[in-house]
This record gives structure tokens, C-alpha cells and sequence, in this order.
């Protein structure tokens, strides 16, 4: 998915203190994002905000739906470029057409991944299909580490099983959870995973004291650690625990998503489509963009022309990172 916001971050919402041992989650809310055009897909947006940038290595979460395509029009996102990451693609419903300049055409459908990686540069473009009716899911990013930033193109496609665990069905994309592991490569150690939570039900998870941890609530009311979360709030903890709480609070199915990561310490540069190390790294994957150089390739099967990178701002594009200290507030 393409990235519309020049300057994409605002300041967060902080979540109630709790006493330890119960970890202290910070909770992020979503802003809404047209993604442009004269039927505009909006989508809602956790990352990246002004107050936490990244949560491992995962730097952008775009949300939507569920729409209607009949009235939203869909998706229908032109070829574009991505430099420095990798984009996650997951579907609750509906079917989005996958093509890229690696190749690739691939479907993305609800239950199953679709990782892109465009280290060096890659172009792709992302199409509801016909068979459509109502499109929800996310769209996330993961920042690569300074050593495979420049790492060739790549797709990968993966079918989680569902793992049954105290009141919880998980799908395990990334990493490891409820002892099932994804066989996705990634380049920092990651977690994403879906659960749907039962009804009224308490679910305690064993975590990597080493990561840190997004939860993202799709349907329903969950307690993150005893911190209420809403539809479409991100909450978050910090290193140090092993273990993750999660109580529906609603009385039908919770559906949330759990991204997690080791803290991942680098500054990026982040425009666009783009993530760089420096002002200049995105000026010349503009400058490459705009040429049609060969560092991004071509996507065949699209019909229409290529998204234009929009115009650079009037200074210089600053590198960001997470807050020396977590939120902390009330809500």
C-alpha cells in the first residue's frame, strides 16, 4: 500500500498506570487517512505517531474496513516503489490482486500472508478484485537493519495453521507464538500474529521478555494487561515480560493483531514510500522513481499508469526513532 502522508506521525494517547507487577500499557489511538482519489479509500493509522515511531521493527500499520466496495470503490492502488522494508499484507475479508516487479502475481486473501521485501527497490501494485464485496484488513511495514537495507527483491506467501490455546484461535505470520513458528524469513527478530479471543474469555500468552508489544483491536473489547482497548487502538508494553494477559470483554468473538519485536535501535528516514538512513537516501530514490530507472523495475498486468512520487518538502527530512522514555499518562 502506498503511504499519502508526507509527514505521517501525531501525538499519542498514554493509558492509567498500573502498580507493577501488571505491565504499564500505553495506548495509541488511529487517525483517519484518506489514501486519495475521487472515491478515497480511508484508512485508520496506529504507526508511525510522533510518540513511538517503531515497536520492533515494525514502523507503519494502516487499518481498514470493513467497507462495502460498492460504496468506497475498493482498493486500487497504482504501481509504486519501497526502499528499506518489507510489507505485510493481512486479510480479514475479501481478495486483493498482488503484482510486482520481482514478477509476482498473487492474491492476497483473509488467513494468509503475503511478504514483499524491497530492500534495494521494488514496485508492486494492489487491486481489490471483482469477486469483492466487503474488504477489511491491515497493511504493515517492517524497517530493515542497516545491513540488509539494501537486500534484493523478494515475495514470499504463507499459509498460517490455526493453534488453539485457552479460549484463543491464533494464526502465527511471523515469528513464534503458542508453539508454532512461521517459516517467513525476516531480517530483526518479529511476532505477528491474529487471535480470535472467545467470548468473556482470559488468555494468558508467553511472550519473549526480550520484545516489545502492539496489540491491535479489530472487533469487540480486549484487556491488554488489564488496560481497556477499543476498536482500532494500538496498545503497547515494553521490554521485560514474559508473559501477555488478554481478556475479552465483549460477549461475542474479539479478533486483535499482536506485532511485537525486539526494540529496534537505528534512526530511520521515512517519506513516503521510503525508508532511508538520511535526507539524501530518499532524494535519490525519488530522482530514480521519477526516471524509471531499473533500481525499481517494472509491474506488468497493471492497467494504468504509475502512482508520481509526490514533491519533496522544503527541508531537509529529519531521521526519527522511539522516545528515550515510554508514554505515560491517563486516558
Amino acid at each position: 500500500m502506498s503511504n499519502v502522508e508526507a509527514d505521517p506521525a501525531v501525538p499519542a494517547q498514554g493509558a492509567a498506570e498500573h502498580s507493577k507487577p501488571v505491565p504499564q500499557v500505553d495506548v495509541l489511538s488511529a487517525r483517519d487517512v484518506p489514501l486519495g482519489g475521487p472515491r478515497a479509500m480511508t484508512v485508520r493509522r496506529t504507526l508511525p505517531q510522533r510518540a513511538r515511531t517503531l515497536i520492533g521493527a515494525w514502523c507503519f500499520a494502516d487499518h481498514y474496513g470493513p467497507d462495502d466496495v460498492t460504496d468506497t470503490g475498493g482498493m486500487d492502488v497504482a504501481p509504486h516503489p519501497h526502499i528499506g522494508l518489507q510489507t505485510v499484507s493481512w486479510l480479514f475479508s475479501g481478495e486483493i490482486e498482488h503484482r510486482d516487479s520481482l514478477g509476482s502475481h498473487a492474491f492476497v486473501r483473509p488467513g494468509e500472508l503475503n511478504l514483499m521485501t524491497g530492500g534495494y527497490g521494488i514496485s508492486h501494485s494492489e487491486v481489490s478484485t471483482t469477486r469483492t464485496k466487503i474488504l477489511h484488513g491491515m497493511q504493515l511495514w517492517v524497517a530493515l537493519p542497516e545491513e540488509h537495507r539494501h537486500t534484493g527483491r523478494d515475495f514470499q506467501h504463507y499459509v498460517p495453521r490455526p493453534v488453539r490455546i485457552d479460549g484463543a484461535d491464533i494464526r502465527v505470520f511471523l515469528g513464534s507464538l503458542a508453539g508454532d513458528t512461521s517459516p517467513v524469513r525476516t531480517f530483526t527478530p518479529l511476532l505477528g500474529a491474529e487471535l480470535v479471543l472467545d467470548a468473556r474469555s482470559t488468555t494468558t500468552l508467553p511472550v519473549a521478555a526480550g520484545f516489545e508489544y502492539g496489540l491491535l483491536v479489530d472487533l469487540g473489547e480486549v484487556r491488554m494487561a488489564g488496560t481497556l482497548l477499543r476498536p482500532a487502538e494500538l496498545g503497547y508494553i515494553g521490554t521485560g515480560h514474559d508473559t501477555l494477559t488478554l481478556a475479552n470483554e465483549s460477549d461475542a468473538p474479539a479478533r486483535v493483531v499482536l506485532l511485537g519485536g525486539t526494540p529496534f535501535e537505528e534512526q530511520i528516514v521515512m517519506w513516503w514510500n521510503f525508508i532511508g538512513r538520511s535526507h539524501e537516501d530518499i532524494v535519490e530514490a525519488r530522482e530514480a522513481w521519477e526516471n524509471a530507472s531499473d533500481r525499481f523495475g517494472s509491474v506488468d498486468g497493471y492497467e494504468g499508469d504509475r502512482l508520481p512520487a509526490p514533491a519533496l518538502p522544503h527541508a531537509v527530512i529529519a531521521p526519527r526513532k522511539n522516545p528515550d522514555t515510554p508514554l505515560r499518562g491517563t486516558r
